[in-house]
């Protein structure tokens, strides 16, 4: 008895009642609306969004390779990291061979602490150029989930905002009819005291 109380309750701008007004039903289709957004639209919104991030992270996989490099400078022990590159790696010249057979330099990050003519492993693309490496398998599925959960969350965000302010809109309304009512009935009741 007590769930069916509630549920008349939480429906009661969909039942008809001579005190519902148009900015109430109004207000149930905006709420409806809003909750169907979040739950479809934000569920095809993540899984489109991370599927998307893993086809991305699958062709750089495809299109970047590793190729052996020769450092062409001396790296010191307390070499000064470059900002954001990690603990114990800093820029340095390196010089390596393309697929095509030519050689080329370029400055790319490095273990710290390594001297010149030392081998290291730095990532190409297709046309021989230096590029990061690519994300691995269990990193894209990580980055692509969470990329996926972000764009649900910004439009569940973006519903839920838009929801509440046409549902503020609709409140200021209702205040305002309510005040031109009142202005109508307010004066014929006068100050009578029993």
């Amino acid at each position: 008895m007590h769930v069916v109380r509630r549920t008349k309750n939480r429906l009661w701008r969909w039942r008809n009642n001579p005190l519902r007004r148009p900015e109430d039903v109004l207000e149930a289709w905006v709420v409806l609306a809003v909750w169907v957004l979040i739950a479809v639209g934000g569920t095809l919104v993540g899984i489109l969004t991370a599927h998307a991030a893993d086809d991305v992270f699958a062709q750089q996989r495809a299109e970047r390779s590793p190729v052996r490099a020769v450092l062409l400078t001396d790296i010191p022990q307390g070499a000064e990291a470059s900002a954001g590159s990690g603990g114990g790696r800093t820029t340095a010249k390196v010089r390596w061979t393309t697929p095509d057979g030519s050689t080329r330099t370029g400055t790319t990050l490095v273990d710290a602490a390594q001297q010149a003519g030392s081998t290291v492993k730095v990532w190409t693309n297709r046309q021989g150029d230096l590029t990061t490496e690519p994300p691995s398998h269990a990193v894209a599925n990580i980055d692509a989930a969470l990329l996926g959960t972000a764009a649900a969350l910004a439009l569940s965000g973006l519903a839920v905002g838009v929801g509440r302010v046409v549902r503020r809109r609709l409140d200021r309304r209702r205040i305002d009819r309510w005040g031109t009512q009142w202005d109508l009935i307010g004066p014929l009741w006068g100050h009578r005291t029993g």
